[in-house]
């Protein structure tokens, strides 16, 4: 049963590193001004402090990710298309963060290039899990739980 379970999970996050990085999130959507905000909101660790989205693409970003993710993440936003936090579902194994971590870095990459980026995991009451660090120079990502 434990193989069965192993097998599922690398072909869960085989599956999403696959999508993220072949699918583009802007090419279809057009860019338009996030409806709403959260007044006088900014950027920290507490989730319940951020605004929705701070530009336009990484807004669309954003709904891309929770709409292609579909059952893993339930949102997501982008500042200043550097840093994405995503708010993972409670179907997510704790095994299955850093891989899904490490797929959203490369398809937030692929779509904000040449660019040091961020990726915050929270749980789904919202709490931060996991924050990954992507270096463009080193090409590596480092990982904070």
């Amino acid at each position: 049963m434990k193989i069965i379970q192993h097998f599922r999970r690398i072909l869960t996050a085989f599956a999403l590193v696959l999508l993220l990085t072949t699918t583009s999130a802007c090419s279809s959507v057009q860019a338009k001004q996030p409806t709403s905000q959260l007044p006088g909101a900014t950027y920290s660790n507490n989730y319940s402090q951020l605004e929705l989205g701070n530009t336009a693409q990484g807004q669309d970003f954003g709904n891309w990710v929770v709409s292609t993710a579909k059952g893993i993440v339930s949102d997501a936003f982008v500042r200043d298309n550097n840093k994405l936090g995503v708010v993972i579902t409670p179907q997510v194994r704790p095994a299955e963060v850093r891989p899904l971590a490490k797929s959203l870095v490369q398809g937030f990459h692929k779509n904000f290039p040449n660019q040091d980026l961020t990726v915050l995991v929270y749980a789904p009451d919202k709490k931060l899990i996991l924050t990954a660090k992507y270096d463009t120079q080193s090409n590596q990502i480092a990982y904070n739980s």
